[in-house]
């Protein structure tokens, strides 16, 4: 199944690794892929993301924005060589690479000991463990999500912008010039050059399509404080790496369990749970989803190769 849609209102993300600190059944380390519109942006990137992304016929100098939340190898080992591979296929394009500060020495390291020169432009932005926005165009903005993991960690908040208005192409006028059109999209109503009303803009044009988000809760213990930015999002995939019968596991080592993600999407009102970063104990998954569901039942597992497209 491919990924990487033609159309101008696409918001897809594709899971490419569901698993926590090591591989295990068949679960890859941390990685999605969200394309919206004509980004796209890699969300963390673990050992195995290049397989996955070939493996799904994911276009990988497509990606035009990586963003790793922490410096926890289960979410950035797989960066260098991808990063590589993107150099071996001749990649031209500019790069947006955000994490934290350290990230850069990191990658610099590694291609400095293997003599590696990069040929295409990477742009590192550094990102500060606060709320901010990281990214902007006419379409979307992209901000962080402080979250609690130990150490400096955030998640990612990807919010479409006031959508334009819907031309009715059944009832537009034969001769209609591209300025109308764009005062239509914009909800102006049409006037002659004498101020004289032409038409109405609700006679052609629909309301706008729905503005969609998708909040990415990468590792963190139960915390609060998300529910307020979080509020009312259309998809949020949280982390749910134990089962609440290890609570004091999770609490100890900065993660969540199943119920955690669930009474977060609960209480922000979420329409959509994915969880996962699933511990390498758990094999069967089904009584994770389970727990999750007891609490919010519209929880859906975030297992390799799980596309959602919320502009469906």
């Amino acid at each position: 199944m491919q990924l990487l849609f033609s159309t101008a209102l696409a918001f897809t993300l594709k899971i490419l690794g569901s698993s926590s600190a090591t591989p295990a059944f068949g679960r890859y380390p941390t990685s999605q892929l969200l394309q919206v519109e004509q980004d796209y942006f890699l969300i963390d990137c673990g050992e195995g993301t290049q397989f996955q992304l070939l493996k799904y016929q994911c276009k990988i100098n497509r990606i035009n924005h990586i963003v790793i939340s922490h410096l926890h190898g289960d979410h950035f080992y797989g960066l260098v060589g991808l990063l590589a591979t993107m150099n071996l296929n001749g990649r031209t394009e500019d790069l947006h690479l955000y994490g934290p500060p350290l990230l850069s020495d990191v990658i610099t390291n590694q291609f400095r000991c293997s003599e590696t020169w990069l040929i295409y432009t990477v742009h590192f932005h550094a990102l500060d463990p606060i709320q901010q926005v990281i990214y902007e165009n006419d379409v979307m903005t992209v901000s962080t999500i402080p979250l609690n993991h130990g150490i400096p960690c955030t998640g990612f908040l990807f919010q479409e912008k006031t959508r334009k208005r819907r031309i009715k192409k059944e009832t537009l006028p034969d001769y209609i010039s591209p300025h109308q059109i764009k005062r239509l999209k914009e909800g102006k109503d049409l006037f002659d050059e004498n101020g004289t009303l032409l038409y109405h803009n609700s006679d052609l044009t629909l309301s706008p399509r729905k503005s969609l988000s998708y909040a990415y809760c990468s590792d963190t213990a139960y915390y609060e404080p998300v529910i307020e930015q979080i509020h009312n999002v259309d998809l949020l995939y949280h982390e749910a790496t134990f089962m609440n019968s290890e609570a004091e596991r999770a609490l100890k080592t900065h993660h969540s369990t199943a119920h955690d993600a669930a009474k977060i999407a609960k209480l922000a009102n979420v329409d959509k749970l994915l969880i996962g970063h699933f511990s390498a104990r758990y094999k069967d998954l089904s009584p994770l989803l389970e727990e999750a569901r007891s609490i919010f039942p519209n929880t859906q597992l975030a297992t390799e190769g799980t596309t959602i497209s919320l502009a469906d």
